[in-house]
């Protein structure tokens, strides 16, 4: 297998997910600054022109972070499942999973790349500059949600890592970095990010989460 990646945290996601799962793929590094994402040889592989993307022995490509996550969960050995032994457990994370994206990880990006990234953006999206701040304020009170929900539950399906503490993390911390700063008033999220910051996962991040000025410049 094959993993095409870059900078940014949906690239990052994966790369934390291997980590937990004390796993390394070959991987190919684009310089999306340069679009490199976009040339027509990629976009043989990928029509949406993003990564991450997987490619498979057989010629098969798994675009977009969560598939890709699920996909490798399956096939590469480690230390349990970060989805879920059981028919309950896998539909636990999946459920967090859609729910951190409708509230959280959208919005949160949304706000990110009409702002602090709106100069690397506009260059492959329509951006919506004066939407920014409403979209910043939809994540932080979806974090104040998430925070009533936790309660004093040590991870987000309870005892257990999974896919989905691995993608707050990872975006949780972007935004740190990218006009979106932590709230450490927030008890739960405060508590969950040093236990968070212990694991494998927080170890390889650092050259997937730049700021949007650094990985521009």
């Amino acid at each position: 297998m094959k993993l095409y990646t870059s900078f940014g945290p949906n690239p990052a996601v994966v790369t934390a997910f291997l980590a937990e799962k004390r796993q390394a793929l070959e991987t190919v590094r684009l310089d999306i600054t340069r679009a490199e994402s976009g040339q027509p040889s990629f976009m043989q592989k990928n029509p949406a022109g993003t990564v991450p993307l997987l490619e498979l022995d057989d010629g098969t490509y798994i675009a977009e972070s969560l598939a890709i996550c699920e996909y490798l969960d399956e096939v590469l050995p480690g230390p349990g499942s970060l989805i879920g032994d059981s028919a309950v457990a896998r539909a636990q994370t999946r459920m967090w999973l859609r729910r951190l994206d409708l509230h959280i990880i959208q919005p949160s990006s949304y706000g990110r790349r009409y702002a602090e990234g709106i100069e690397f953006c506009k260059n492959f999206r329509q951006v919506i500059p004066q939407a920014a701040n409403d979209f910043k304020l939809m994540a932080a009170q979806g974090i104040k949600w998430l925070d009533v929900q936790m309660g004093a539950s040590k991870y987000i399906c309870g005892d257990r890592v999974t896919l989905a503490d691995i993608l707050l993390y990872v975006f949780v911390e972007f935004g740190n970095v990218n006009g979106q700063p932590i709230d450490p008033s927030i008890p739960w999220l405060s508590r969950w990010r040093v236990l968070m910051a212990g694991h494998r996962l927080a170890k390889v991040l650092h050259c997937d989460l730049p700021s949007y000025a650094a990985a521009v410049a």
